[in-house]
């Protein structure tokens, strides 16, 4: 009976240490796993429009070679935010700047992205044109109108809101989708009977077309554009978001103490004429900092999102707060 006990004692301590190697060793592994070092960026894809002023400092300025030393750095221009998140949606892009309307439409069919940073939009930076010698002289004038528009973008949402302004419907005009150098063409034809549009077409079109504005963002709740990024990225990657909202505010405080030189840049990369450029920059803030996403900024971008899916602009409800990059 000794004997067995002795064995006993002897199995239970032999099961006790294996058990507790099993244990330190899966704690190991664990500790292990929590300090493993994020992957690292050799290709950092950007998508910028005509107006991400911001953007074409830091290009021009190489300011995301500095925060990603060891990555090489592609360009990728689009003419409106829709066709930037496909691109963002398959991969092809990381970080894209957009308004506040493509991300809306992009997550109701569910495709994946994450929303990093904003900017305050200038509110006369967008608007609703008209001929100046047409017959549309109020916001109902536009009832049974050609309404030029690009689906999907942030005039996509001016639009939705000056209908509403007006106490119109979808039903009530002919919305005539088209991409803003496509649009331009047909206002200019007189093809369609109004252009809602954002900079810097709307500069050009103001300088160099015969056109009125008919209703702009002053008439309006403050809105914002966005630096969006792909979630996949970002989780390989979780300093990315934060290097880009810094090399962005860098270009930011670049341009206020640079002002002369941003024109010329902005002139250069847009193709853009210096009168026309210059009546551009005239309306953006000065400083335009990037900032985090707040609860402000969730409450009115799910307000545009309700507005959406009360109008059937899009085909479900969705939850913006769902889609917000958060720092952990």
């Amino acid at each position: 009976m000794i004997f067995v006990s002795k064995l006993s004692a002897i199995g239970l301590t032999i099961g006790a240490c294996v058990l507790g190697g099993c244990q330190k060793s899966e704690s190991q592994s664990v500790d292990s796993a929590s300090t493993t070092k994020p992957a690292a960026v050799t290709t950092l894809s950007i998508g910028f429009q005509k107006a991400s002023l911001n953007l074409l400092v830091a290009k021009q300025q190489k300011l995301f070679e500095q925060a990603f030393p060891n990555s090489k750095i592609e360009w990728r221009e689009f003419p409106a935010g829709p066709q930037m998140l496909e691109a963002l949606a398959v991969g092809a892009v990381d970080f894209g700047y957009v308004g506040n309307t493509p991300p809306i439409f992009a997550q109701a069919a569910a495709k994946p992205l994450s929303y990093v940073a904003y900017e305050v939009v200038a509110p006369t930076a967008q608007a609703v044109l008209v001929h100046a010698q047409g017959n549309i002289k109020t916001l109902q004038g536009l009832k049974g109108k050609r309404i030029a528009v690009q689906k999907g973008s942030s005039a996509h949402e001016l639009l939705a809101k000056t209908l509403q302004k007006a106490g119109l419907t979808w039903q009530d005009i002919q919305p005539i989708w088209l991409p803003p150098a496509d649009a331009r063409a047909a206002f200019d034809k007189q093809a369609v009977d109004a252009w809602v549009i954002w900079e810097p077409y709307l500069g050009t079109a103001e300088l160099q077309g015969h056109t009125k504005t008919l209703v702009d963002g002053t008439a309006f709740p403050t809105t914002y554009s966005f630096y969006i990024g792909n979630p996949d990225f970002i989780q390989k990657h979780p300093d990315s978001a934060q290097k880009l909202v810094n090399s962005v505010n860098t270009a930011d405080q670049w341009i206020v103490q640079h002002q002369d030189q941003a024109l010329q840049i902005y002139a250069q990369s847009t193709g853009l004429s210096t009168p026309i450029a210059q009546r551009v920059l005239a309306k953006r803030p000065k400083p335009s900092p990037v900032r985090t996403i707040n609860a402000e900024v969730v409450k009115n971008q799910q307000q545009i999102a309700d507005l959406f899916t009360q109008e059937q602009l899009i085909p479900t409800k969705i939850d913006i707060q769902q889609s917000v990059w958060t720092t952990k």
